[in-house]
C-alpha cells in the first residue's frame, strides 16, 4: 500500500508539472497569436486612411497669396487626401501665380462650381502639385494602381475674393 501511495505522489507530481508546462505553453502560444493579430490589425489600420504625417510643403513664391492663404488651401487638400486608404502623401507644391490665377482657370473653376452646385462667382484660383504613393495592399479598393508613385498630381481650389477655399478638382 505504501508503494501505491508513493506512486500516487509521483504521478501527481508529474501531472502537476505537465499541467504547469502546458499552461506555460498555452500562454506562450496565445501571446504569439495575439502579437500576430496586433501586427495584422495595425498594418490594416495604417492603410485604412491616407498618410499625411510626413508631407513636405513647398510654398514657392507668390505675390498674390500669403502663406496663410496657401496653408488654408493645403489643409483642405490634406483633409481630402487623408481619406484615400493606404496612400502616402510625400509633398505638396504651390504651382505659381502665372499658372493658377489666370482668367481661363477662374472661368474653368466657375464652370466646375456650377456643375457641383456652387454659385459660380469665384474670383481667385490656387493650384498645387503633389507627389504620393498608392496603396501597397492589392486588396485596397482604390482607383490607383497598386504600389505606384504618382507625381505632379494637381489640385485646384477657388474662392470668392478672400473667402473660404473650395476644392473643385484634382488629378492629372
Amino acid at each position: 500500500m505504501k508503494s501505491f501511495s508513493i506512486c500516487d505522489k509521483i504521478k501527481r507530481k508529474f501531472e502537476g508539472r505537465a499541467l504547469k508546462m502546458s499552461k506555460k505553453k498555452l500562454f506562450s502560444v496565445i501571446s504569439v497569436i495575439l502579437m500576430i493579430l496586433i501586427l495584422i490589425v495595425s498594418e490594416n489600420i495604417s492603410e485604412a486612411s491616407g498618410d499625411i504625417s510626413k508631407v513636405r510643403i513647398v510654398y514657392g513664391v507668390s505675390e498674390i497669396y500669403s502663406r496663410e492663404d496657401m496653408n488654408s488651401a493645403i489643409e483642405i487638400i490634406k483633409s481630402c487626401f487623408s481619406k484615400w486608404d493606404g496612400c502616402k502623401l510625400h509633398s505638396i507644391r504651390y504651382t505659381d501665380d502665372d499658372y493658377c490665377n489666370t482668367e481661363n482657370n477662374i472661368k474653368w473653376m466657375n464652370e466646375l462650381a456650377k456643375g457641383q452646385g456652387y454659385e459660380p462667382k469665384f474670383t481667385q484660383c490656387i493650384a498645387f502639385f503633389s507627389d504620393f504613393h498608392s496603396p501597397t495592399n492589392p486588396d485596397n479598393n482604390t482607383a490607383f494602381n497598386v504600389d505606384q508613385e504618382y507625381v505632379n498630381w494637381s489640385w485646384y481650389l477657388a474662392r470668392i475674393d478672400n473667402g473660404e477655399w473650395k476644392l473643385l478638382t484634382f488629378g492629372y
